[in-house]
């Protein structure tokens, strides 16, 4: 009987220190795993930080201390399709490229247009969304009716934006702002005469923050909006190609697109 007693106690002991191994082992990365990650050149292991300014709304925005908007959710599936945990920080837009080209973080998700400038210095995804450069005006302004009467007014625009260039085509009085809420919020009081942003930030601003505004005229380009890594980490650009293409296919990014803008902007 004492025989059988202890037996059993062997065994129960034996299968719980094979069940507490075989939990370790899972939890742990494989080795395969750490050489695939090791390919991405992630600024931390297990994870995919990704950078936005945190200022424009839907796109990326704080909400109760918590990033969100479009930019964030995209992000954040990408980096869960690719078997890492999301980390969405925030930098300031004029030095957001420099922050990448420094390690702060390992990718930019943050609206950004695809240009030759800064293809020159990152390398950008395939486009995640399709949008453009849109003018807006008070309500109440019946004086810019078009393009063609921007010139001389004061324009707002966000610093260190691709619509900087191209208010500057227009007029020589062009302000720079941190965000465009705030470059919208002073056309009511009449600080601006106009703001030339994106299409959909205009048009959320309208909806959802209820500033008195109304577009001017057709968008004044199309853009092409990509996200960004360091020059040369082909791996990452490529795993998150992938990430977006299978998003895109099996219907999620589509699901994501149609909760912030009742759309799909990829088209």
């Amino acid at each position: 009987m004492l025989a059988t007693v202890g037996l059993l106690i062997t065994l129960l002991l034996v299968g719980c220190s094979s069940s507490q191994g075989t939990k370790e082992t899972a939890n742990k990365p494989t080795e395969s795993n750490k050489a695939q990650e090791a390919k991405l050149k992630l600024i931390e292991e297990g994870t995919l930080s990704f950078a936005s300014s945190g200022l424009y709304k839907p796109f990326n925005f704080k909400k109760d201390g918590q990033l969100t908007g479009f930019d964030v959710e995209i992000g954040n599936e990408i980096a869960k399709r690719m078997g890492l945990k999301p980390k969405p920080v925030t930098n300031p837009w004029e030095t957001i490229i420099q922050g990448l080209k420094g390690n702060k973080y390992d990718a930019i998700i943050g609206s950004m247009s695809i240009t030759p400038e800064r293809a020159a210095q990152v390398d950008f995804t395939d486009p995640y969304y399709i949008s453009g450069a849109q003018i807006f005006v008070s309500e109440s302004n019946n004086t810019i009716t078009s393009k063609e009467d921007l010139k001389d007014k004061t324009i707002g625009v966000v610093q260190s934006s691709t619509f900087k260039d191209l208010a500057a085509k227009y007029t020589s009085k062009v302000k720079s702002f941190p965000s465009d809420v705030y470059a919208l919020q002073d056309l009511p009081p009449g600080r601006l005469d106009a703001v030339i942003t994106d299409k959909m930030v205009g048009i959320n601003a309208i909806n959802e923050q209820n500033v008195k505004l109304k577009t001017v005229g057709e968008l004044l380009y199309e853009d092409k909006i990509g996200m960004a890594v360091n020059k040369g980490n082909t791996e990452l650009l490529n795993q998150m190609n992938k990430a977006l293409a299978d998003m895109i296919k099996d219907g999620t990014y589509e699901k994501i697109s149609m909760k912030w803008f009742n759309r799909n902007i990829l088209k």
